[in-house]
């Protein structure tokens, strides 16, 4: 488990999935004056130095980040993932890219809250340096699985759980279903975005099938492969379950994923789905 380095994957074509959700879902929660809890229970080091030897051994930020930030006249969800990533780099030279923490930051005013988990024993001093502020951020070396346990429900009655184990152990695709359900029992109004790669097709309908059984309502699926995933090895693509959705999160989809898909696509086999596991 401790193995995993998301560095390597850095601005990859399933970050930008995953970030573009987050970004929308933070955009629907500043909408209202109170405040807001964030959990991230696999937070990685917050932002990536592309320049790093990590980043630098494939490079899949240049056929992700780096390919959209030529793009012109994007939808509006794109765009705005994109703005953060100007914001970070203020000399338009692509240096960093954000982890989900910085993502969050971004939108965060002063009374919001964060809990930041992190285990891998490299990583975690370097998101706890980038998150100084105790008051802002909680940076916590421990399982993210148990801290939907421990931590939910906020105080602040309304919050935002992001899950996105590495899933290198198997077992992650039941622990994540698990802390779903942990979480939505203490927590059922808050929402839940669970990010999953798609290796194969199989693997990938057998996490969506088991959150179905959950019984957990208001549910919406969207993933983005960019090739084939029967034929080559590796993450042809990815999904978000998300669990109450903000409520234009679906015509967004509809609108930024086949663009999306479009522009990253490897192969004539990319495509997309925006659905409803269960509906509200």
């Amino acid at each position: 488990m401790l193995s995993y380095r998301h560095i390597y994957h850095a601005g990859n074509h399933a970050d930008i999935l995953k970030h573009i959700i987050v970004s929308e879902i933070c955009k629907h929660l500043i909408k209202k004056d109170t405040p807001f809890f964030y959990l991230d229970t696999h937070a990685g080091i917050g932002q990536y130095p592309l320049d790093s030897a990590q980043a630098q051994k494939n490079k899949e930020f240049q056929s992700g980040i780096a390919r959209l930030l030529e793009e012109d006249h994007l939808p509006d969800a794109i765009e705005s993932l994109l703005d953060i990533v100007r914001d970070m780099n203020p000399d338009n030279k692509l240096a960093f890219y954000p982890g989900s923490p910085k993502i969050v930051d971004y939108y965060v005013r002063q009374k919001d809250k964060l809990h930041l988990c992190e285990l891998h024993p490299n990583d975690y001093p370097v998101l706890a340096a980038l998150f100084p502020n105790k008051r802002k951020a909680n940076v916590v070396k421990d399982n993210g699985f148990d801290a939907v346990k421990s931590m939910l429900p906020p105080p602040q009655k309304r919050g935002f759980v992001l899950m996105d184990p590495p899933y290198e152990v198997k077992k992650d695709y039941q622990y994540v279903v698990q802390a779903l359900q942990d979480g939505h029992k203490r927590f059922p109004q808050g929402s839940y975005a669970i990010w999953y790669p798609v290796l194969n097709r199989k693997q990938a309908d057998n996490l969506l099938r088991a959150v179905e059984t959950t019984k957990i309502r208001n549910v919406l699926l969207v993933e983005m492969t960019i090739r084939d995933s029967e034929k080559e090895r590796g993450m042809a693509g990815s999904g978000m379950i998300i669990v109450n959705p903000p409520w234009t999160l679906e015509k967004e989809a509809n609108e930024f994923l086949p663009v999306l898909t479009k522009l990253l696509a490897e192969d004539a086999h990319a495509d997309f789905q925006v659905s409803w596991i269960t509906p509200e």
